[in-house]
């Protein structure tokens, strides 16, 4: 027993790291996003000093700056409610903002980068399974590890941040699970198999955590060449004069090339990194209720936020009778995970795991015929 404990404490461990590390890199995106937004910003002002554009052209411009307006104040909001919610973790005696992550406080910048990493909301591009309050709750909780978006609350951060796992929550959360879980197991044989199942659950994170950690580096990579051309424009344009009429047809044609070079400086603002993404969408579900019967439908639909978050739990985990029945008895005895899919004990069972099964081997078998594969699906695989 001992060894095993051993091998599920170890992926806790670095699964915790390597969510620190993702932090890192997120605060990092967030000084290179604040400077290109300047530098967006700098231009669009240039843009703006010029007369007689063309319609379809001054459309696009203010497009733009639309987008990216929306994705600073998003980020402000970020900012400004993190700020309260450190205040009031504080009066509660909550240890530390960014408790058991690395970034200890959040400034602008870091904010920015939490606005760039989960994508702006108003693009179409964001987190498909949350908006508005959801989406700032779920980044404070990224940050805190849930204990600022609830006040302490620790696991019960609520449906926003349940939502967002995979791999963000559930991994940071996971300590408070298997110890408040485990205790309730007599025989070694089944607290050895449900740490095998956490154990799974971790590694598969800590692999999530990796490949986002690729993408937020070549992100910031882009962000920087971008960024220096920006840069090389905002000179030239200076050059061009105000009235768009009077410009030579090179410096017309030079101008249309940095509109899109300023369209595609701006997604890399506004566009998510897809690796932190959930795995099973609000969108996800909405297409599985379509699906089914009307029996089936009442039952999803009455349990939402359970199925999301349970489905982002379990992707690519593969469990067989004995394993749901494990972990289903441990999560029941787990106020916390109770409350935070809004059920009661009496109502969470083996069943509602079976359930969940049903939910991601539909997604799974949609993703396959999007795709034009013939290949097998099975239960967790995303």
């Amino acid at each position: 027993m001992a060894k095993k404990s051993s091998k599920l404490k170890k992926a806790q461990q670095k699964a915790k790291a390597a969510a620190q590390k993702t932090n890192q890199k997120i605060n990092e995106l967030g000084k290179y996003t604040s400077s290109l937004y300047t530098s967006l910003t700098t231009i669009q002002s240039l843009f703006d000093r010029i007369r007689n554009v063309p319609e379809k052209n001054m459309l696009k411009y203010e497009k733009l700056k639309t987008i990216r307006v929306n994705w600073k104040q998003q980020a402000e909001k970020i900012e400004l409610e993190y700020k309260k919610a450190e205040v009031k973790a504080t009066g509660q005696g909550v240890a530390g903002v960014g408790a058991g992550v690395a970034v200890a406080a959040l400034g602008p910048t870091a904010a920015m980068g939490i606005a760039t990493t989960f994508g702006a909301a108003s693009t179409g591009t964001a987190i498909s399974a949350l908006s508005g309050a959801a989406f700032t709750n779920a980044a404070l909780a990224w940050l805190g590890g849930g204990a600022l978006a609830t006040g302490g609350g620790g696991m019960a951060a609520g449906s926003a941040f349940l939502a967002l796992a995979g791999p963000v929550g559930w991994t940071i959360a996971g300590v408070s699970i298997v110890a408040s879980g485990l205790m309730f197991f007599k025989t070694n044989s089944d607290k050895e198999r449900l740490e095998n199942t956490y154990t799974l659950i971790s590694n598969r994170d800590i692999k999530s955590y990796e490949l986002a950690i690729v993408e937020l580096s070549k992100r910031i990579t882009r962000i920087i060449d971008e960024s220096e051309k920006l840069r090389e424009a905002i000179v030239k344009i200076e050059t061009f004069g105000t009235d768009y009429t009077k410009m030579t047809e090179a410096q017309q044609y030079e101008l249309g090339a940095y509109v899109n070079l300023m369209e595609a400086s701006t997604a890399l603002l506004v566009n998510p990194i897809l690796g932190l993404q959930p795995k099973y969408s609000e969108q996800d579900f909405d297409k599985l209720c379509a699906s089914e019967s009307e029996l089936y439908r009442r039952y999803f639909r009455t349990h939402k936020t359970m199925i999301i978050s349970m489905a982002n739990l379990l992707y690519k985990i593969k469990l067989d009778d004995k394993d749901k029945k494990l972990l289903a008895k441990s999560l029941k005895k787990n106020k916390d995970f109770l409350s935070s899919v809004q059920m009661a004990k009496r109502e969470f069972d083996a069943a509602d795991i079976s359930m969940i099964e049903r939910a991601l081997n539909y997604r799974a078998n949609c993703q396959t015929k999007c795709n034009g594969l013939s290949k097998n699906t099975s239960y967790g695989v995303s």
